[in-house]
This record gives structure tokens, C-alpha cells and sequence, in this order.
């Protein structure tokens, strides 16, 4: 799912391609994109947008008479730029947006269909869109930390709860923990204030340092390769390669359709992580170290 640096360098692209252009025609190849009925989505069409600006991971496009286009991408939702009349491409295509100077598109590489479009009239209607999570940018350090806190909960679920903290998903709250020294599992009640204040430093200089290799990435265009997976990440989706800090072996915990990625020299002092599937099904045979992990590998060598 596009997050935080994601969602920014879409808005920066968008903007000198359609701030203050009115949207000519939406053409809509699929039905259920669609998740508003007042105002009608039509009504859209010959309105200028006004303003760009993220809410949450939604991009939100501000028109003429207050009223709002509000994209949601989801996991496989992307955005790109063609030339003015692009036809939404195959079954991947959602929609297209048609401006003076180019089309907009919305793809959708899922057979499960769950990006939406809302459009919505007024700043009431569309905050309720979302969950009003604390920005990171936006708060001092005291105030990041009563927000972790105000539920009990792991620091990998307290990251990406969008009532908590906004605009960060599975990616890089790995990433953030990983640069906080924290263990995923950790749960938020039991940090020290120095605790607080590295994953508070965390949060803010890898959402910055990302935001800054992705814009530097798309240069002048428009991004096309928006993935969860990048080349650079110390440990997101790079699971048994060595992690950059200690070299030790990437480990990961599967679970849903999710997984979380960690080093667990230096997140959980050597400690590995009891992924559920696989604990259940080892039982006793769980490696419960790194140590132990080489022992059982060198073993069947």
C-alpha cells in the first residue's frame, strides 16, 4: 500500500500537472471504484482543482464549491500520467481523469477490487472519510508519545493504526523499528522515555529520508514504479538477507496476508520472533536464537 513518502511525491507530480485545470471528463471502467453517491460524481467534471493535500494515505484533490475527490489506493491501487484520452488499460484499468494538459489514470493490479473514489462536499464530509491519526511532521515529541500510548497495544500495530499515527503502513513501520533499535513485539506501555524519543526520531527521519529518495528518483516525471518493496531497505522484504547494520540474517512473522520483517540482533538482543504458523507447527524444534537458528542450519549441512 503507498504510505506517507508514497502519497507526498504523488501530490508534488500532481501539481504543476493539474493545480488551477479543470477536470474535463472522469471515465470510469469500473462501477465499484465508485463509494459516494451525493454529490453525483459527474458534477466533478468542469470543476478546477484547487487544491492537493494527503489525508491519511488518500490523495485528495480539492475543487471548485468545496468539494473533494478523494482517492484510496489501497495495496494495489496506482496512479499514472498519459497523454490527454488514455484509455484505462485492461482489467487493471479503474478510471481516468481527463485534464487539459494529460489523463490521469487509476490502476488496480488485484483481481480484489479495493481502491475507491469518493467525492464529497465540505471539510466535515471529508474528514470523516478517515481517521484523524497524529502527523508525525506536525507534533513535538510529548505529543508523539502521549499518542503511542493512549492504547495498549505492539509497536508494530501502534505504528500502523491509522487512528494513532497517520500515513504509515506495513513498510515502513518495519523500517522505522528497525531504525529505533526496537522489537516489533515490544509493546508500546513498556518503552522508556529514551525509547519514546528514538522511535519518535525514527518515524520522522525515515518517512524524510524516503520521501527525499523518492522525489529524487522521479525527477521531473511522474512515479511509476510505487512498490512496498525498494532497493535500499534495511529490512522490509528482505527476508535471510543480512541486515546492514550487523550482517545477521533478516528474520521475518508471517501472518494474514501480511509480514513483518526485523533483525533480531539488532531489535530483539538475538532473540527470534515465534511466527505462529511455523511455531505451531515446529513446536519444541522453534529455534529460539540466532545462535540456535546457525546450530539447526549447520546441522542439516
Amino acid at each position: 500500500m503507498p504510505e506517507l513518502p508514497d502519497i507526498v511525491v504523488y501530490l508534488e507530480c500532481l501539481a504543476p500537472r493539474v493545480l488551477d485545470a479543470p477536470i474535463e471528463r472522469i471515465r470510469l471502467a469500473s462501477p465499484f471504484l465508485v463509494r459516494s453517491v451525493e454529490p453525483p460524481l459527474d458534477s466533478a467534471e468542469g470543476k478546477h482543482v484547487r487544491t492537493l493535500r494527503r489525508l491519511g494515505k488518500r490523495i485528495v484533490l480539492g475543487l471548485d464549491d468545496e468539494c473533494f475527490l478523494v482517492l484510496h489506493l489501497m495495496i494495489a491501487g496506482r496512479l499514472r500520467w498519459r497523454k490527454r484520452g488514455a484509455k484505462p488499460p485492461g482489467k487493471a484499468g479503474l478510471a481516468a481523469f481527463d485534464f487539459p494538459t494529460g489523463t490521469l489514470l487509476l490502476t488496480e493490479a488485484s483481481s480484489r477490487k479495493r481502491a475507491s473514489l469518493h467525492l464529497v462536499r465540505g471539510e466535515e464530509a471529508l474528514r470523516a472519510l478517515a481517521p484523524e491519526g497524529l502527523e508525525v511532521f506536525e507534533s513535538d515529541r510529548d505529543t508523539f508519545a502521549q499518542a503511542v500510548r493512549r492504547e495498549r497495544h505492539t509497536l508494530k500495530r501502534t505504528l500502523t493504526d491509522p487512528h494513532t499515527l497517520s500515513g504509515i503502513g506495513n513498510a515502513y513501520s518495519d523500517e522505522i523499528l528497525h531504525r529505533a533499535q526496537l522489537s516489533p513485539v515490544r509493546m508500546n506501555d513498556a518503552l522508556s522515555e529514551d525509547e519514546l524519543t528514538r522511535l519518535y526520531d525514527a518515524c520522522r527521519a525515515v518517512l524524510s529520508e524516503w520521501t527525499a529518495r523518492l522525489r529524487h528518483d522521479v525527477g521531473d516525471g511522474f512515479p511509476d514504479k510505487v512498490t512496498a518493496f525498494r532497493e535500499g531497505m534495511a529490512v522490509h522484504g528482505r527476508f535471510g538477507k543480512p541486515c546492514p547494520v550487523c550482517e545477521a540474517p533478516v528474520q521475518r512473522i508471517v501472518y494474514a496476508q501480511n509480514e513483518t520483517n526485523y533483525c533480531a540482533r539488532c531489535q530483539t538482543g538475538g532473540r527470534l520472533l515465534a511466527d505462529r504458523a511455523l511455531s505451531r507447527l515446529l513446536h519444541k524444534d522453534w529455534p529460539r536464537s540466532l545462535e540456535e537458528l546457525e546450530r539447526k542450519r549447520s546441522t542439516r549441512l
